[in-house]
């Protein structure tokens, strides 16, 4: 079947369709995407990390990747050159990756454990398989968010923290120091907790500076020789080659439409439909 899209949303629609072929995919079949087998010596957090910064960089020049950088930069006024563009990629793609619903398929559940990332580590520790419908670990508000800011900090990416917007909610910050102009509080929200489907990478929902000080995540959760099993480190990397260049809105419709899949609320075929309805809607026209 041939399909013909408009430029402008041809990375949209290439990414629905890349969630949800390969999610039905393994429903129909039960097939996975990454195999079964035991974790090797070179996966490793620190090659996982090695990795991810050598992807960052070729996802510079993403299209969805800049974009987000242009928006980000204008909604701050801040001036070209005065802050790092290689940091806000890193900040935005491990946001992306280890969000509730984020294409490392980690999903957001009341767990009342401490704001680290320790027992998320502990659950991929026994991952066999990795599926496309299936979540990688279960984890509350305050966990994602020390995940993904230990994640920034071992990429090389300093000033992430935690911050609370309510005694019983989550999120992280990126604190910017651009070169010229005031400190920036960019919020990081791991999870959709008291968010709209319009909150999304520095939503303006919840105000960081009600805390006084973000103190920057420097535990150091595991070690670099935290040994990942072969399949999910395989997923992990799959993931980001095929959704980290995507466009802001392009991640935020995917990540609804994997809450839904992974809360039964439908099925991937249903998903699936829904995709092409987003579709049609943003004037996609399938022949």
């Amino acid at each position: 079947m041939k399909r013909q899209f408009p430029e402008r949303m041809g990375t949209l629609l290439l990414a629905f369709f890349l969630l949800i072929a390969a999610g039905t995919c393994v429903y129909s079949q039960g097939q996975k995407l990454a195999p079964a087998g035991s974790a090797s010596q070179g996966d490793s957090l620190g090659q996982l990390v090695s990795l991810l910064r050598e992807k960052a960089k070729a996802l510079e020049a993403s299209t969805g990747m800049r974009l987000g950088f242009q928006s980000f930069t204008s909604a701050h006024k801040l001036a070209p050159g005065s802050i790092h563009y290689s940091d806000y990629v890193i900040v935005r793609l491990l946001f992306e990756a280890t969000r509730d619903a984020g294409f490392w398929n980690l999903h957001w559940a009341i767990t009342d454990q401490p704001p680290n990332s320790d027992k998320i580590w502990q659950q991929w520790k026994s991952v066999k398989r990795a599926s496309a419908l299936e979540s990688t670990a279960t984890a509350e508000c305050d966990e994602l968010s020390a995940l993904c800011a230990f994640l920034v900090e071992h990429a090389g990416v300093k000033s992430v923290g935690l911050f609370w917007p309510a005694p019983n909610h989550t999120v992280a910050v990126w604190v910017v120091r651009p070169t010229a102009g005031p400190v920036v509080r960019v919020v990081v929200p791991t999870s959709q907790i008291f968010l709209e489907e319009t909150d999304r990478f520095d939503t303006k929902k919840f105000d960081p500076w009600r805390q006084k000080t973000i103190y920057e995540y420097t535990r150091r959760d595991v070690p670099d020789s935290y040994e990942i099993p072969k399949p999910l480190f395989d997923f992990f990397l799959q993931q980001v080659d095929k959704y980290g260049g995507a466009s802001d809105l392009t991640l935020q419709q995917l990540r609804y439409l994997r809450e839904g899949v992974f809360l039964r609320s439908w099925t991937p075929e249903q998903a699936a439909q829904e995709a092409l309805k987003k579709a049609q809607c943003l004037g996609v026209r399938i022949t």
